[in-house]
């Protein structure tokens, strides 16, 4: 059972900030600084969650991150849970929806996926979400040493470091981005970029999760006019200052996955869908609702392999997990109506009083169901227009069984494919006669082959874990000057 030590929460008036007593402790402290926190027997989508609840878990350090909450005024909570410092703020409505809804989500997230036709930049929101890095910043500021390590991650916290280093800050600060970067061209179409891009050049080392988003990010540094130089390692600028660019694939613990798997045949609600479905295979797809993610396309490839292939009828059910996220953004509410069209109109053409072809589900599950449900899965279905790296791949893979694995169908734009081309059959999602004819290639696939692959891919899950990515990215922050 978690012991909590310490238990508070204080108001934080705007200038008083900055004047926080910096606490006696250890040296060489590993703080972590995100959107969100995640606490023990939380469930969160996504790897990093996770990646760093089990680093801080083993090392020790502090978590810093919004608290999940809003407030009249900007509070700090405080408490410690074994050897974690958890260290949340609230903010206030209108500032966290500059920041998170505004700025990170309305501009950035669309620019970082090739999507500048919806990116929305305001300036009121540019400027809650500098200020929201601001507290971040002050509070780090007042605790951190010389010989601290922070590890920043994520599109939410760009400007950090660099307010930061202006507050005289001098310990090694890392950034891990875990979406994927488009190219430079790109990236200059977002208004003011030098003052939240550009100020990842106040890092010691960015980390990047393909070379593809490495090579991206030193080609945009060399636009840049306080730049001196660029090389294959980072760049060098005309303070002297070098950051290292390096590409770092985020990885899964592969074991515990597979021990998951194994457990969740027993799940209750496991075993209903696997009776549910008598002889036929089960596609699975799980994906947040989102644009970037290619559910219309991927609906729409699964339909063409029922309408083109007569003899997959009532072969196979596809269940898509999408539970529904940023619905006060209208594209968002846009693409919801969309999916459940596409729904609706395969099984109408479809369906029989025994068999429906799609199942969409706008709920999330926990991974000891979803390892289950990935478990008994023939195909694995994991199509994004654009990714950074899409850990449900490498999950998927993990979650078979050794005696009969599935196959999995992966996009060629998601991270993933840089590691996983060998085992996964490889699409392009804007193909829409490619991918069913993937989709069917993977249903007939005779089990030597499917085991073969799953082999290969196995072979580099373990090789590239959760574990060694970790330790991978803090040793080359060791390295850097500091």
């Amino acid at each position: 059972m978690d012991t909590f030590t310490d238990t508070r929460t204080q108001q934080i008036p705007d200038d008083a900030i900055e004047t926080m007593s910096r606490p006696a402790s250890a040296s060489g402290r590993l703080f972590v600084v995100s959107n969100r926190v995640m606490q023990r027997g939380q469930t969160q989508a996504g790897g990093l969650a996770q990646a760093m609840l089990s680093l801080l878990e083993s090392r020790g350090g502090t978590w810093v991150g919004w608290s999940g909450e809003t407030a009249r005024a900007t509070a700090l909570h405080a408490h410690d849970v074994d050897r974690i410092r958890y260290r949340t703020f609230d903010f206030d409505a209108a500032q966290f929806e500059g920041y998170y809804a505004g700025f990170a989500n309305g501009c950035l997230w669309p620019l970082l996926h090739a999507r500048i036709d919806l990116m929305r930049f305001r300036a009121g929101a540019l400027k809650h979400y500098l200020q929201v890095n601001e507290t971040f910043a002050a509070w780090l500021a007042a605790e951190l040493r010389d010989d601290d390590t922070v590890w920043v991650h994520d599109y939410h916290l760009f400007p950090l470091a660099g307010m930061l280093r202006a507050r005289g800050v001098r310990c090694r600060i890392g950034f891990f981005l875990h979406t994927p970067l488009p190219a430079a061209r790109t990236l200059l179409h977002l208004p003011q970029h030098e003052r939240t891009l550009g100020a990842l050049a106040h890092y010691d080392l960015v980390g990047l999760q393909t070379p593809a988003d490495a090579s991206a990010l030193r080609d945009y540094f060399a636009t840049l006019p306080q730049v001196r130089r660029v090389d294959d390692d980072g760049a060098e600028f005309i303070d002297g200052h070098r950051c290292a660019v390096a590409c770092f694939p985020i990885g899964i613990d592969v074991d515990a996955l597979a021990r998951l798997s194994e457990a969740a045949v027993d799940d209750a609600d496991v075993r209903t869908v696997q009776d549910s479905l008598g002889d036929r295979h089960l596609l699975i797809g799980v994906d947040r609702l989102d644009y970037s993610k290619g559910l219309p396309q991927r609906l729409q490839a699964f339909g063409r392999l029922l309408a083109r292939r007569p003899r997959m009828r009532r072969r196979a059910t596809f269940l898509q997990i999408a539970p529904e996220c940023r619905r006060e953004v209208n594209e968002y509410r846009a693409l919801s109506r969309e999916v459940q069209r596409l729904v609706g109109d395969i099984n109408g053409h479809h369906a029989d009083a025994s068999w429906t072809p799609v199942r969409y589900v706008n709920q999330g599950y926990p991974h000891a169901q979803l390892a289950g449900f990935y478990r008994i899965a023939r195909v694995g279905v994991v199509t994004p227009l654009c990714d950074g790296m899409n850990l449900v791949a490498k999950e998927y893979l993990a979650c078979q069984p050794a005696h009969d694995p599935g196959v999995l169908v992966l996009s060629r734009f998601a991270g993933a494919a840089v590691e996983l081309a060998d085992c996964a059959l490889l699409v392009n999602p804007f193909d829409t006669d490619a991918v069913a004819a993937a989709l069917a290639r993977a249903l007939d696939m005779p089990l030597a082959e499917r085991r073969a692959r799953w082999t290969t891919g196995m072979q580099r899950l373990r090789a590239g874990n959760i574990h060694q990515w970790r330790q991978d990215f803090l040793d080359a922050l060791a390295r850097t000057a500091g």
